[in-house]
């Protein structure tokens, strides 16, 4: 019999962050494998609240994503119902707040307090452990896997409310959170020469403003670039028809958390990719043969104009993108992993 389980989320639907993304993805895949689980949101709840739910819903296992923002709330439920706390571990907790003098040590607590833990790469898994060598033991790889639940049948044309012909102009999507650690101004100024090379070309920006100075930065900076467009945060189940729609899908980070939800869509769909030379890109993203891989603005520039000019190319990496996720990241992997995960923290808790 699958335990119960109690999931807490610094956000969850219909928030499209991507914690909320993939929360909702692997909630809905372990209740259809008979997981009887609750999801609570950190961000609209309060805390006190948040624990009288959980005690009266007594679950088997607490498994919380995102050390910082719901570890140390997850750590004190779980002693205080004695039950094993999992842990997934967000790319902000391992490349950034895990080396934060302000909020290392809340991470290195609720690290060192959990039972298991959860990474979605093995470069997020070497990271941890080099900072953290005693944690090795206790690291488990469960990749990411792909869901567009309800989102087949709407095209292109009604996820923007636009009644238009098919588009043969070169457009290009962005789609992630507006803050820094997304770089999304990154892409204007070598669009600025490549523009006019490729007449109609479109930069289409999706998602949420979540650092208001950086959304700010990157309003102003399109508002004299008529081929840049800002569709503002829209319900995921419309991500589908956008990505789809789109030529190439660009990923300029600075770091991810093992995979970005959006580079695995975007290939799942069989885009064509040019993402940022990163570990958590390079998870997903093998140069030349699923996506290009870029480490500056030169390279970015030669190689967007690269594909912009070459549908041949585009369809190959696509189409081999499509193949590697069907391959190596489908959703029966990810929810065995946890399933398995499940099992074994509640089976040592009951000394099996």
């Amino acid at each position: 019999m699958a335990p119960r389980v109690a999931l807490l989320t610094p956000f969850a639907s219909p928030s499209v962050r991507g914690n909320a993304i993939t929360v909702e993805r692997i909630a809905r895949g372990l209740r259809s494998r008979g997981v009887d689980l609750r999801v609570w949101d950190v961000s609209v709840m309060p805390a006190v609240l948040i624990e009288r739910e959980i005690l009266t819903f007594a679950p088997a296992l607490v498994h919380a994503f995102h050390a910082y923002r719901v570890g140390p709330l997850a750590l004190r439920l779980a002693r205080r119902a004695g039950l094993p706390l999992l842990l997934t571990i967000t790319g902000t907790d391992a490349n950034h707040d895990l080396f934060d003098p302000e909020r290392a040590d809340v991470v290195r607590e609720a690290l060192d307090a959990a039972a298991g833990i959860t990474v979605f790469h093995r470069s997020m898994a070497s990271r941890i452990s080099e900072a953290l060598p005693g944690l090795a033991g206790r690291l488990h790889v469960v990749p990411q896997s792909v869901s567009f639940e309800k989102e087949r049948g709407q095209g292109p044309a009604r996820e923007l409310d636009v009644a238009a012909p098919p588009r043969s102009d070169p457009l290009l999507l962005f789609p992630a959170g507006v803050r820094m650690v997304k770089r999304p101004l990154f892409p204007l100024a070598p669009l600025d020469a490549l523009a006019p090379r490729h007449p109609g070309l479109e930069l289409r920006y999706v998602g949420p403003i979540l650092d208001p100075a950086e959304g700010e930065a990157l309003l102003s900076a399109i508002r004299g670039r008529p081929w840049a467009r800002f569709l503002g945060a829209l319900p995921h189940h419309r991500m589908c028809g956008l990505l789809e729609a789109a030529d190439v899908v660009l990923n300029c980070s600075i770091s991810e958390g093992g995979m970005a939800n959006s580079v695995l869509e975007a290939m799942a769909l069989g885009r064509a990719v040019l993402a940022s030379d990163i570990a958590g890109n390079r998870s997903l993203v093998e140069d030349g043969v699923t996506g290009l891989l870029f480490a500056g603005p030169e390279a970015f520039a030669r190689k967007l104009d690269l594909l912009l000019g070459d549908r041949e190319l585009r369809r190959r990496l696509g189409e081999t993108a499509r193949a590697r996720v069907r391959e190596r990241f489908g959703p029966e992997r990810e929810l065995g992993g946890y399933l398995e995960l499940y099992g074994r923290l509640c089976g040592v808790l009951r000394g099996a």
